[in-house]
């Protein structure tokens, strides 16, 4: 399926980019074919207007040269008279002295028009001696270049100029900046004239990169590539969310393996003790009401019982952590503790089990501003996980050194617990606070656990407004940190 979205997607794409370069060709040959157009517009222009001047200077020269003879009115008289003649003379000769009149005066027409052509030639041959603001009516030019556009369908706005061989811009229209040289088409005015008298048209579209915004098809691709991509997020979010409940659910299978490992060893202990007590020899001490309790084999059989059971009910409260871990709002008891008062008493608890593996514990109470807003219960919970986790995670035949500190940053208090254990490898560390989660050890199991205290130890301490942050090297120990606001 991911591959199918995938393959559809990059289609679609492929498609998107074949429209848009097929959209852009189009656009830029329009442009061209418009820009082509405009030029010989120019030179039509040029050319009907030196034709015009031409033609209105010759029939005044051709009315003076008349008049300055005084031949008008006597032509005219002549041409009526030699009409007169003509009249009673026509006959079958008529036919053909019309034809002849008409010919004759096909031909004065011909070498009138072939000299007046003759005249604009040699005029357009000299027009590029003239200023080519003398040439070009700027107005009409950009008259022209909308009209040509219209007729290519482009109508969008436009910036121009002209600009001379060397670069030099002649004329240019409002807002033509240098900027819009960078993208700009261009177009040889009067192509025939000499190489050092070029001009050239540069015309810029500030909306060009808007087209694609308007082209129907492209939006259509536009959407179905967003509805795509959609279904494709929707799709690998559901993956992931498939495979964290697939791992979710091995670490639980790990989780059950585990728990009943644990739960036998205590449960076993009561069991073995309740057989000793139930022993036919024990019973025969109790007929013979010997002293029991003074006995060292009773007061055996009492400790282990009374300590597995601890042992049994502390594993059970590990379990039950779990509750508080699923519960969206988790019920809190919260009110001012000091927190240094409760980090003491927790240390105190486990300084016994340092010393007895020769270790060291220290505590530093540096914090002047300790008081918090927590559970009491909860944030004792908390310092006793980490702490215990210092002493359980210890290195093999290396005596443990701890230290419990806290301190005063800004408006916060920390509280840091360090150790010199095994640490963290950095692939672990961003899964060290998911539920269930123990560092892999093969099938070594002298660490025991669920999984649970460091991921009921950072929704406690979530819950009281403040974040904990672990630093750990491999093989050198590791510091966990809370990060408390204190009571002003």
């Amino acid at each position: 399926m991911l591959f199918a979205l995938s393959g559809l997607m990059y289609l679609q794409i492929d498609y998107m980019r074949i429209i848009y370069r097929n959209h852009e060709t189009q656009f830029i040959e329009s442009v061209r074919r418009s820009l082509r157009q405009v030029s010989h517009s120019l030179e039509i222009n040029e050319t009907s207007r030196i034709f015009s001047q031409l033609q209105n200077s010759t029939m005044t020269n051709t009315k003076q040269l008349l008049q300055y003879n005084g031949t008008t009115k006597n032509i005219d008289q002549l041409v009526k008279k030699g009409k007169n003649q003509l009249s009673p003379t026509r006959g079958k000769s008529d036919l053909r002295s019309e034809s002849r009149s008409i010919q004759e005066d096909m031909y004065d027409r011909y070498i009138y028009y072939d000299k007046l052509l003759t005249e604009v030639i040699r005029a357009n041959m000299k027009a590029h001696e003239k200023p080519i603001e003398q040439r070009i009516d700027f107005d009409l030019l950009r008259t022209y270049i909308r009209s040509e556009l219209a007729n290519n369908n482009l109508i969008l706005p436009f910036r121009y100029a002209v600009s001379d061989r060397n670069n030099n811009i002649v004329y240019k229209s409002s807002r033509f900046s240098q900027e819009d040289m960078k993208d700009v088409f261009s177009q040889t005015l009067f192509p025939k004239d000499p190489h050092n008298k070029l001009y050239t048209l540069l015309v810029f579209f500030p909306t060009r990169d808007n087209l694609t915004q308007n082209y129907g098809a492209i939006r259509i691709i536009i959407s179905l590539l967003a509805f795509t991509l959609t279904l494709l997020v929707a799709f690998i979010i559901t993956l992931y969310i498939i495979l964290k409940q697939k791992r979710l659910s091995e670490i639980k299978k790990d989780f059950i393996s585990n728990m009943t490992h644990e739960l036998k060893t205590p449960v076993a202990s009561i069991s073995i003790a309740g057989q000793m007590l139930s022993d036919e020899s024990t019973m025969e001490m109790f007929e013979k009401g010997g002293p029991l309790r003074e006995s060292a084999f009773f007061g055996k059989i009492i400790r282990t019982i009374v300590s597995e059971t601890k042992r049994l009910q502390f594993l059970i409260d590990k379990v039950l952590q779990m509750s508080l871990l699923e519960e969206s709002n988790s019920i809190m008891n919260i009110k001012e503790v000091d927190a240094n008062d409760r980090l003491l008493n927790v240390v105190q608890l486990f300084d016994i089990q340092v010393k007895n593996k020769n270790g060291s514990l220290r505590l530093e109470l540096e914090a002047m501003e300790s008081l918090v807003y927590v559970d009491e219960m909860h944030f004792t919970n908390v310092l006793f996980n980490l702490m215990e986790n210092a002493v359980k995670y210890c290195r093999e035949n290396v005596p443990p050194q701890l230290v419990a500190k806290t301190w005063n940053e800004g408006e916060n208090i920390l509280i840091s617990i360090r150790d010199n254990g095994i640490g963290i490898k950095k692939d672990n560390l961003n899964k060290i606070f998911d539920r269930f989660y123990r560092v892999s050890t093969g099938n070594v199991h002298n660490v025991k656990g669920f999984g649970l205290g460091l991921a009921y130890v950072q929704k406690v301490i979530e819950e009281f407004g403040g974040t904990i942050k672990i630093e750990s090297e491999f093989g050198n120990g590791t510091t966990f940190t809370i990060i408390l606001p204190y009571i002003q």
